[in-house]
């Protein structure tokens, strides 16, 4: 309703006295509407404007809570008006026909004020209904990432598991529900193991969805082998990834290690692209980070990525973990981080040790199955752990 054609009631005794209240609220075009008493009042009335001697003064506060009031008096000495102050009223002025133009005054600033309110309620009652909605999508949300973890986890291999000597543990904790970090441990034939050891750029859902499209290409890429050319394996999948990545414009790249460990020669064929940190092996009481440099997989089109190998000794472990384990960690710079990664590699026997160390306390993501609540993470963390031929 318009603004000045808002209704406003007049109570006041029949006579030349209310006639005369009204026609000074009416003037600037203001609609007014004259009764007895508030009971006689419409329901589209806005504000009252009520004479002190018309309302019994039991009365004032059921109408101050039914509607803005303002109360009139032809005197300040009045004893009603005391009474109709302290019922809650908006304001009261002395004199009315007198000072019409304030009265009006009032009048307009009540009714904006009114109008305000009701605008603040209404968008308090939106608010209240978009904020319901939006917690309800929220949950929907994060049911559907519990579940897309809980798939997640069951795509990695079974941990612990030993094929052809080498042992294979892992942890891994995603930033929330889901992760950008995967891995995988298995056998390529009889006398080849594969594993692979990839961190997406980002996390959560979209990264994890590139996880998916690891998986179901390193499935692929295993069926295709001949069983011929070992070392060719691991660049070739990176150069493929790359490309795969780049041609989905998805905007995701990812540091990834590729090895191929043949268990014959106990020799490491490996490939990297920007792995950080460096896989770490521990042999003879020393550590020292695998040689090799590469490229971030689906940054950059034909990059080229190296053919890498190493003997393994007799007793070893591998480290691998992700760069959101350096954040565990302390230290200034990221050299002093490497160099402190490093020396509580060399100091743990075992995957429990490292964490340990590191002050990992959150569950097994196998063992919670994603159900576990836990704080977020500033990153994905992930550690696998490769140890063989004997003991390390």
């Amino acid at each position: 309703m318009d603004r000045l054609k808002q209704l406003i009631g007049v109570i006041d005794f029949p006579g030349q006295a209310r006639d005369d209240l009204a026609e000074t609220i009416a003037r600037d075009g203001l609609a007014v509407m004259a009764v007895d008493s508030p009971e006689e009042l419409p329901p589209e009335v806005s504000l009252v404007v009520a004479h002190v001697r018309a309302v019994p003064p039991a009365a004032w506060s059921a109408l101050s809570e039914r509607l803005p009031t303002l109360v009139v008096s032809d005197s300040r000495q009045a004893p009603e008006l005391l009474t109709a102050v302290d019922a809650g009223l908006v304001d009261y002025i002395v004199e009315p026909r007198r000072h019409g133009q304030l009265l009006r005054r009032m009048i307009r600033k009540v009714i904006e004020l009114r109008d305000l309110e009701d605008a603040r309620r209404r968008d308090q009652a939106q608010l209240e209904e978009l904020n319901e909605t939006l917690e309800t999508h929220l949950a929907m949300l994060r049911l559907d990432q519990q579940a897309g973890g809980q798939i997640q986890r069951k795509m990695l291999p079974a941990r612990p598991q030993t094929l052809g000597g080498v042992t294979c543990d892992y942890w891994f904790a995603p930033s929330l529900y889901l992760s950008g970090d995967f891995l995988d441990f298995q056998r390529l034939d009889e006398r080849h193991l594969l594993f692979y050891f990839a961190d997406v750029s980002g996390h959560g859902a979209s990264s994890a969805f590139v996880t998916v499209l690891l998986k179901y290409l390193a499935n692929r890429w295993q069926a295709e082998w001949d069983g011929t050319n070992p070392e060719g394996v691991p660049p070739r999948w990176l150069a493929d990834l790359n490309r795969e990545l780049l041609d989905t414009g998805i905007g995701k790249h990812a540091t990834l290690f590729v090895g191929i460990i043949d268990l014959e020669r106990r020799y490491l064929h490996y490939s990297l692209g920007a792995q950080l940190p460096m896989p770490l092996l521990v042999a003879d009481g020393e550590v020292h980070p695998l040689a090799g440099e590469g490229m971030p997989v689906g940054l950059f089109p034909g990059a080229d990525y190296p053919v890498l190998g190493y003997e393994l000794p007799e007793n070893f472990r591998l480290c691998l973990c992700s760069d959101g384990v350096l954040e565990c960690l302390p230290g200034d710079t990221l050299d002093m981080r490497l160099r402190e990664l490093e020396r509580r590699v060399l100091a743990s026997a075992t995957l429990e040790d490292l964490r340990g160390s590191l002050a990992l306390g959150l569950p097994d993501g196998d063992a919670a199955d994603g159900d576990e609540e836990h704080e977020a993470l500033p990153d994905d963390l992930t550690i696998m752990m490769l140890s063989g031929f004997g003991q390390c």
